[in-house]
């Protein structure tokens, strides 16, 4: 069939879009976009291979939360990729029918392979900016240079790819203080890094609240008179990960926590005198951190800002803090010495761990005679 430029005008009844978005970009959205324009109703297909590294649900989530008015549909094809021969063709247009489920009448496109895509599926093929001079970006190149490319991801991959660095530690030791200055820091290097987030310690608020409702029923209350229940905790905790969450979705590839979930397991224990299975499964269900930055309490004089129980506990806390960050195999480092010190080692730290980049597995293999390629750059 003859294939038509997307700003040819022609309404379709049921379009298809058809990729790897290993992960997706602006390039895939721009695709998408296009293609409902131009149709009644349009069927994205995610197809990933069992060796990729992103999984083919989360694929299928970022699709359908940026193109809710879209049919979203993923399948797994783990099929050797050979262009040149038939029998493999019709191999891949089994999962392809399989996972549509119904006739298609316009496949849009910007591959080579388009046109031979829309002829097995009896539909006319539509390009779509085949040059790639809307949005000069690939999945390869997002996988080689995430960092590089970070201005063409939606929220949902840049949360799933941002490197989340949690500061935590015993009350007043700094944590604040070191978050807020690291953030700063990496701001400063300007470009997207000007983005980068701060996520602040929602138990802070939530005791500042405590304090204020007691204060209202006694104007003579203070942080002494105030007790937690078991179940405050839990609610602590998904609101902090539901702000962390928010937070990489907008940022740079750098995130800056003042606590976390698994931090508050501590606290609960601090006050309650005991774990809390529940903070503890919230926890391991949230978010992946990459680094904690366990600030020590040694060298840093006590500040009660009317929120704080006194330094007696601190030593306590702070070996509990390594403890249970040792016990669950996290990757952290205990910082020390006046501010400058404790910033200068932590900025050494997450450059580091920013110098490790970021790993996706290789698709799999492709048979490239002649050139054309069924995992070609926008897939």
């Amino acid at each position: 069939m003859t294939a038509h430029p997307a700003g040819s005008g022609r309404r379709h009844g049921h379009g298809l879009v058809l990729g790897k978005f290993y992960p997706p970009h602006a390039g895939h959205h721009h695709l998408v976009r296009t293609a409902q324009e131009r149709c009644e109703r349009l069927t994205v297909l995610v197809c990933a291979a069992s060796v990729e590294s992103v999984p083919l649900a989360d694929r299928v989530a970022w699709m359908r939360e940026a193109h809710p008015g879209a049919r979203v549909v993923g399948a797994v094809d783990d099929i050797p990729v050979d262009l040149y021969d038939p029998a493999v063709w019709e191999a891949h247009m089994a999962v392809f029918r399989g996972a549509v489920g119904e006739p298609v009448d316009a496949v849009f496109t910007s591959e080579e392979y388009g046109s031979e895509l829309a002829r097995r599926f009896g539909a006319e093929e539509v390009l779509v900016d085949p040059a790639r001079s809307l949005f000069p970006v690939s999945g390869t190149a997002v996988r080689a240079d995430p960092v590089g490319t970070w201005e063409f991801l939606g929220p949902g991959v840049r949360a799933a790819l941002t490197r989340r660095v949690v500061v935590l530690g015993a009350e007043s030791t700094g944590t604040t203080t070191l978050s807020r200055a690291l953030a700063a820091h990496y701001r400063g290097r300007g470009g997207i890094w000007a983005r980068t987030g701060w996520v602040a310690e929602y138990g802070r608020r939530y005791s500042e609240e405590k304090l204020a409702a007691l204060r209202a029923a006694d104007p003579a209350a203070d942080w002494a008179d105030a007790e937690f229940a078991s179940a405050e905790f839990p609610v602590i905790a998904r609101r902090q990960d539901a702000d962390e969450e928010a937070a990489a979705r907008l940022g740079s590839p750098v995130l800056f926590c003042d606590t976390d979930s698994f931090a508050t397991g501590i606290w609960h224990e601090r006050y309650l005198g005991a774990r809390s299975a529940e903070v503890e499964e919230i926890a391991a269900c949230g978010p992946r951190r990459d680094l904690y930055l366990l600030t020590d309490h040694e060298g840093v004089p006590f500040e009660d800002d009317g929120l704080r129980d006194g330094p007696g506990l601190r030593p306590w806390m702070t070996g509990r803090f390594r403890e249970e960050l040792t016990r669950t195999g996290k990757r952290f480092l205990v910082v020390g010495g006046d501010r400058r010190e404790r910033l200068e080692t932590a900025v050494r730290a997450v450059d580091a761990l920013l110098a490790e980049g970021w790993h996706f597995a290789d698709p799999l293999p492709e048979n490239k005679r002649g050139g054309t390629s069924m995992t070609a750059e926008r897939r």
